[in-house]
């Protein structure tokens, strides 16, 4: 096979596409009482930020409630990272590549901390651990304050930047909020106050969310899991679920104020609740895990009773107040049986589920720490089809992992083929410092590894294509949210021109990507496309009726 570039676009984790910026920069809030204008300092004295986030979902999440904190304390946005007076960095560490990102940018940094002297320099995220902390300033020499995850609550207060607007910091009356546990013999941070401090952000209204269409909800923090390649469980900590009612409130509120999406977030997102305390009103939740570790589940609100609860909530006119419910990300461990028919039952939740599975051979999964075979992932994936009819399926894939042979890479491409998944986000393995993986021999040479890569995805860019002919010529609801500028490097070339009006794009229930031509009030509307063209990431249609 002809060697080709590796497609960035299916590696989810280092290039998830930042939150939509608004239109102008976003200007500090104004203080609920008139009085306390007086006492605000001048905004000229404030620091302009700006917000580069790179990783998952999760950390779009976080930086929304960063950058709702720095405009409650009365700072600006920045248009740009070079106009800016303070640099927030949320990091992701799931990849080597993403830490380079970041490493490239010291240089550029420095360069403009010299002409502006007064610039700061935030890094945040999974590439803050405890155990690493006397490195990181050799590793990020334009860096002025490290924060974990755990710590990020306390961003506006370790940069003195507390005003009459937030009179005592973002934190409020709890004090420093980062704290740390001990996960082995590793030292790591620990999620136990950020449940706390999500409510009291949520409360105050000091979350900058990036859209006004679709929205992240955090349900649990931290990951209790053993994959044994993976750094989040060394930089988030041990998983802390959020109170049942929170986030249900949440959810309301979210509702009220006409969110027509609402995703719900955690590492492991189908484990929540596990960690919180048993009630008598959740007696009926009964369960135990089918695979992994076992826990005592009984009497505790788990994601399929969360679902079932956001599901419920309605307008005045009995309609779902939160039109499409989804969540990621899942772990095999912890999709119950109970979570399947929660998501046959409940009429909101999108026919799309993201499972990943990491390798097709069980003695990869086994060193991976994954503590499922392709047998058991297997037979959840049956049952899930066969509650809901049609769901789309994605899932996450590294290839090249310690040890991996050709036969073992050919079980994953053969796990593809009988699957037939309608998304592939894949990787070629590199090792994470402070890993348990980090330990094995990365015996796979980097040229087989991006060979296997290319392999993989370019079988899997022929099945997408095929499950995306199927629609042609069909009738499917897209949620039009973005609206984009022509680029010259379009996945799909087709898919550079839509004709006449603005270029719009949304996503369809199952999460297929849809580009049509329309006038921008569309914005936040549900709509009704024809599919035209199909290719293997994307579809391109035009509005029905129009």
């Amino acid at each position: 096979m002809t060697e080709r570039s590796t497609p960035t676009r299916l590696l989810p984790m280092l290039e998830f596409a930042p939150a939509e910026a608004p239109t102008a920069p976003r200007r500090p809030t104004a203080p609920d009482d008139a009085r306390l204008a007086e006492y605000l300092p001048e905004t000229r004295m404030l620091p302009r930020f700006h917000l580069w986030t790179l990783g998952c979902q999760m950390n779009r999440s976080d930086s929304e409630e960063m950058a709702g904190r720095l405009l409650s304390a009365g700072c600006e946005e920045a248009p740009s990272l070079e106009t800016a007076d303070l640099v927030v960095i949320n990091t992701c560490a799931i990849r080597e590549g993403a830490e380079q990102k970041i490493i490239g940018r010291m240089g550029q940094l420095a360069r403009l901390k010299a002409a502006n002297p007064a610039l700061r320099v935030v890094l945040t995220g999974c590439s803050v651990r405890e155990p690493d902390r006397t490195g990181l300033r050799r590793r990020y020499p334009a860096v002025d304050l490290f924060l974990r995850p755990d710590e990020e609550p306390e961003l506006v207060d370790r940069l003195g930047l507390a005003s009459a607007q937030a009179p005592i910091g973002a934190i409020g009356t709890m004090g420093t909020v980062g704290a740390t546990t001990t996960v082995g013999r590793t030292v790591v941070g620990v999620a136990d106050h950020l449940a706390g401090t999500r409510a009291k952000a949520v409360g105050d209204g000091t979350v900058a969310r990036g859209s006004a269409i679709a929205a992240w909800l955090p349900i649990i923090y931290g990951c209790d899991k053993t994959c044994t390649y993976c750094i989040v469980p060394f930089s988030r900590g041990p998983e802390r679920s959020r109170p049942f009612d929170d986030i249900v409130d949440e959810a309301r509120g979210l509702g009220a104020a006409g969110y027509r999406e609402v995703t719900l977030l955690g590492q492991n997102v189908n484990s929540y609740g596990h960690d919180l305390p048993p009630e008598r009103r959740f007696a009926h939740v009964d369960g135990e895990r089918w695979a992994g570790r076992q826990l005592d589940l009984a009497g505790r609100p788990d994601l399929a009773e969360l679902i079932r609860a956001i599901d419920a909530l309605r307008t005045a006119d009995g309609r779902p107040a939160i039109p499409r419910l989804r969540f990621v990300t899942s772990h095999p461990w912890d999709l119950s049986d109970r979570l399947i028919a929660a998501l046959a039952d409940c009429g909101s939740v999108c026919e799309h589920l993201h499972l990943p599975v990491q390798s097709g051979s069980d003695a990869v999964l086994h060193r991976m720490g994954r503590q499922y075979t392709i047998e058991h992932y297997r037979e959840r994936l049956d049952r899930i089809r066969a509650a809901v009819p049609g769901i789309a399926v994605s899932t996450d894939v590294i290839v090249g992992f310690c040890g991996e042979t050709e036969a073992q890479f050919e079980a994953t491409l053969a796990l593809l083929e009988t699957v037939r998944y309608d998304q592939v986000f894949a990787a070629a393995y590199s090792p994470r410092p402070g890993t348990p993986a980090a330990k094995l021999p990365d015996d796979v040479p980097p040229d087989v590894k991006r060979r296997r890569l290319n392999e993989l995805l370019a079988l899997q860019e022929g099945i997408g294509l095929e499950r995306n002919r199927a629609l042609l010529g069909r009738e499917v609801a897209v949620l039009v949210d973005s609206v984009n500028l022509p680029r010259a490097h379009d996945h799909d070339a087709a898919e550079a021109s839509t004709g006449e009006g603005s270029r719009l794009s949304g996503r369809t229930r199952d999460n297929r990507l849809v580009h049509l031509a329309g006038d921008e009030q569309l914005l936040g509307r549900e709509v009704i496309v024809r599919v035209e063209h199909a290719g293997p990431y994307a579809l391109r249609g035009a509005l029905v009726g129009s």
